[in-house]
């Protein structure tokens, strides 16, 4: 693939992926680097056939400076969504939490560096806002770091906004908050919530809730994300952070609630003893992303839960 083309690392992972068809979508090419540690290339294999010669795929880690920086050569942007998921997981392995997201985040900005590209948008996490009680959640808080997860997303936040600030470098940090949608993952032992509930109801099986089920999140269908990638990369905005949500919470016992009635099921959830690291509520404050890029929602959160709901039952029957 010679110059022109954007890269997506990360991109064979659920958010990634989706990234790629925005893209794609577009009529833009895509070269795409994951070395498959979380990821998975089933999720790419639509993309084949319908894009061809537009989209390639690269078994790569991006610890690898060199090779990265082969790979960026004639990129355009670069969203960077490689990493290592779940704050339950850097509980218990900080180590690789470290190694994958903070130094394969500074590995990219250098390859990005030294390639010349046009932006790097970088995948961050609401976790860093930890257990605050200010609803809803801005990008002027302090952040209040109570996992590694969340401490390896700052620093890589922190990475992007030197690198602009010291190199040149464009690049715009966005915050995710529980992004859930098509291709997550359920079966994972670090699955998000949603795409876990949905799967064991689908087989008649109670959800299962790790604490009373009160708290609550800022749930937001990952349509939205891809638009706000979109979006940031075409800003001429840089070395921020923008958060990237609904800007409305819902708790977990709401959501057992609307898939029983999505469903048509009466399943009552099983609760177990609350995860260490986990935050009680969460909610985005979404206007400085309105103001910074032109983000606005377009799928809601009912409408995303309906959505995620049929592709599940379409892969379940196919």
């Amino acid at each position: 693939m010679d110059k022109g083309f954007d890269v997506v690392t990360g991109g064979a992972g659920f958010i990634g992926s989706h990234i790629c068809r925005g893209l794609l979508a577009r009529g833009r090419r895509v070269r795409i680097i994951d070395n498959l540690s979380t990821g998975r290339e089933e999720n790419l294999q639509d993309l084949y056939g319908r894009f061809g010669d537009s989209c390639e795929f690269v078994h790569q880690d991006i610890c690898d400076e060199s090779a990265l920086t082969k790979l960026l050569e004639g990129a355009q942007d670069v969203f960077h969504h490689a990493a290592l998921p779940s704050v339950q997981r850097s509980v218990e392995d900080p180590l690789t939490s470290d190694k994958v997201n903070v130094c394969g985040t500074l590995t990219v900005l250098l390859a990005a560096r030294k390639s010349c590209v046009r932006k790097v948008v970088y995948a961050s996490s609401s976790s860093l806002y930890g257990d605050s009680l200010v609803l809803p959640k801005h990008e002027r808080m302090m952040p209040r770091l109570l996992s590694p997860y969340a401490i390896s997303k700052y620093a890589g936040e922190l990475y992007c906004r030197v690198f602009t600030e010291l190199y040149g470098l464009p690049t715009l940090a966005l915050r995710y908050f529980n992004v859930f949608g098509p291709f997550q993952n359920p079966e994972s032992e670090y699955a998000a919530v949603i795409p876990r509930f949905v799967a064991r109801m689908l087989e008649g099986e109670q959800p299962i809730i790790y604490g009373d089920g009160k708290q609550s999140r800022d749930f937001t269908y990952v349509e939205n994300v891809v638009e706000a990638n979109l979006r940031a990369a075409e800003s001429e905005s840089q070395g921020l952070c923008l958060n990237v949500a609904c800007g409305a919470r819902h708790s977990l016992n709401q959501i057992v609630q609307m898939l029983n009635d999505l469903l048509g099921t009466r399943l009552d959830p099983r609760y177990e003893s609350a995860r260490v690291g986990d935050v009680s509520h969460s909610e985005a404050d979404i206007s400085l992303a309105q103001q910074i890029i032109g983000y606005v929602p377009s799928v809601g959160f009912k409408e995303g839960l309906k959505r995620t709901v049929e592709w599940y039952r379409m892969v379940g029957s196919s």
